[in-house]
């Protein structure tokens, strides 16, 4: 009788440490992921893997990857493998990079964490233009070319016949003018000489 009270008390206990244990069981957890959560690293890898406890439910599981200034470095879909997921990287500049993780449990209850790792090498940022902007149409202005000294200090050509023909003009229109006044006086005389001489 004895005995039998041991067995039964021994499987009460059994049970009684047993049932806890299951839900417990049914909470999913990170168990190791590359590059590890803190680490520092030179050469950036092609993927991010994460481990879990549990085979994590595509349908489910949410994975962000961000860089320096919250910038997506996700490089594409996660792939599933049993309880392992990885991810492609696409690493943007030195700097500290953030995984996050939501993977659900057994029993619904969702699992949420990150993992921290830093890039030490990346892509250089572009140094900014130094080049003055230049004109477009200042190419196209033509440059004006200077006159010969010659030409801007010789005097212009005089035609010789041209400057006689001048002379010759000048010359007959001094003699007309002398013979109009010649007229003049003699008409002037003749007016006098009428009114001075006496009437019959």
């Amino acid at each position: 009788m004895a005995r039998t009270w041991v067995v039964v008390l021994g499987v009460s206990l059994g049970v009684s440490l047993a049932l806890p244990a299951a839900p417990a069981s049914a909470h999913n957890s990170l168990t190791g992921s590359n590059p590890e959560n803190g680490a520092r690293v030179a050469a950036a890898p092609a993927r991010i893997e994460l481990r879990f406890l549990a085979k994590p439910d595509p349908g489910t599981t949410k994975i962000t990857l961000t860089g320096p200034d919250n910038v997506a470095a996700l490089g594409g879909e996660p792939t599933f493998s049993g309880s392992r997921v990885s991810v492609p990287f696409a690493p943007g500049a030195a700097g500290l990079y953030v995984v996050g993780y939501q993977v659900a449990s057994g029993d619904g209850h969702p699992i949420k964490g990150e993992v921290r790792f830093t890039l030490t090498t990346g892509t250089p940022a572009q140094p900014p233009s130094s080049s003055p902007a230049t004109d477009p149409t200042a190419s196209a202005t033509p440059t004006a070319v200077p006159s010969s000294p010659a030409a801007a200090t010789s005097p212009p050509a005089v035609d010789p016949a041209a400057a006689e023909r001048s002379d010759d003009g000048g010359g007959a229109g001094w003699l007309w003018a002398l013979g109009g006044l010649v007229v003049l006086a003699a008409l002037a005389a003749g007016l006098l000489l009428r009114r001075r001489s006496p009437r019959p």
